[in-house]
């Protein structure tokens, strides 16, 4: 019986990092923070990191500062992870300003949520996203998250999609394992999961692997998940996923944005964080002394290698 050939490789690898973006105590880009950060995160097991996403504070970061971001942490990975710059914003032709910035200062792909707020019809995020793929020739992944913009990337739209040359990823947080399914099997679409509790369930169902906020505070347990898996070890993946939850909904679901509490635990830790922007405000702390013992418990929990 002839063994099947393994899978094509994701675009961006498997295990990525929605990075932060860390501030210095005044507030403004801390560039060597950053480099810092990045290089940690390459070190634990991203095979990609995120830059300016929702975790990376973009709404509230400059262009300018994008880029430079950017450039400093492929300076700092130095080939050793792919780096995808967020680039989605509700101005088509800003987006596609924003592609060619990234792209220029060195960017291996992007990343696009959906037009936020205006909620535009189906068609029109179609043409959206089609302008934003021919604005550079940098693959692009798409980022479906409704509860954030308001309007979902339909399963046909993104099928459609999917015909672009360059459009070969998206970011799933549409909680939707019906429509992820029908995508999966009619498109060759890398589907990450950005809903860190959902890791090994989308893994197992085809996914690519994930963007992960948690992931900036415990790299390597993540990409375990993820190695335990691919060696036929479900059991262990899947306790190694149940024995992040805590930590998980603390930083996900515990009414703060993944990027107050990832800060909050950073600083914690003695790395790379700074102040989140406003309106965006720090936590209290009481939440981060939470979200501190919960870290604790699943670092100091035995975390099993393939």
């Amino acid at each position: 019986m002839t063994t099947p050939p393994p899978p094509p490789a994701p675009p961006f690898g498997r295990a990525l990092c929605a990075m932060v973006t860390p501030f210095t105590a005044e507030g403004a880009l801390d560039l060597d923070g950053a480099q810092r950060l990045a290089d940690r995160l390459a070190a634990g097991g991203c095979d990609g990191l995120v830059l300016s996403g929702t975790t990376g504070e973009s709404p509230t970061t400059t262009d300018t500062e994008k880029s430079a971001l950017v450039r400093a942490v492929r300076e700092a990975v130095d080939g050793r992870a792919s780096l995808v710059a967020g680039v989605g914003t509700a101005d088509t032709l800003h987006s596609a300003e924003l592609a060619r910035a990234a792209k220029k200062a060195g960017a291996d792909g992007l990343l696009a949520v959906a037009p936020y707020y205006s909620r535009p019809p189906q068609d029109a995020i179609e043409a959206h996203f089609q302008e934003l793929a021919d604005a550079t020739a940098l693959p692009l992944m798409l980022y479906d998250i409704p509860a954030r913009t308001g309007v979902r990337i339909e399963p046909e739209t993104m099928i459609r999609l999917a015909g672009h040359p360059r459009i070969v990823a998206v970011k799933d947080c549409a909680y939707d394992l019906m429509g992820t399914q029908k995508v999966l099997s009619r498109t060759d679409l890398a589907y990450y999961t950005g809903c860190d509790e959902y890791v090994l369930a989308l893994y197992a169902l085809g996914g690519a692997g994930y963007v992960s906020t948690v992931a900036n505070v415990i790299p390597r347990h993540f990409r375990s998940i993820i190695d335990m898996f691919d060696a036929g070890r479900t059991a262990e993946a899947a306790r190694l996923q149940q024995r992040a939850l805590p930590l998980t909904e603390l930083m996900m679901a515990s009414g703060l944005p993944g990027a107050v509490t990832a800060k909050a635990l950073l600083a914690g830790l003695g790395l790379p964080s700074g102040p989140v922007r406003a309106p965006l405000r720090s936590a209290a702390r009481e939440a981060a002394n939470r979200l501190l013992a919960a870290y604790e418990a699943v670092r100091d929990a035995p975390c099993a290698t393939p």
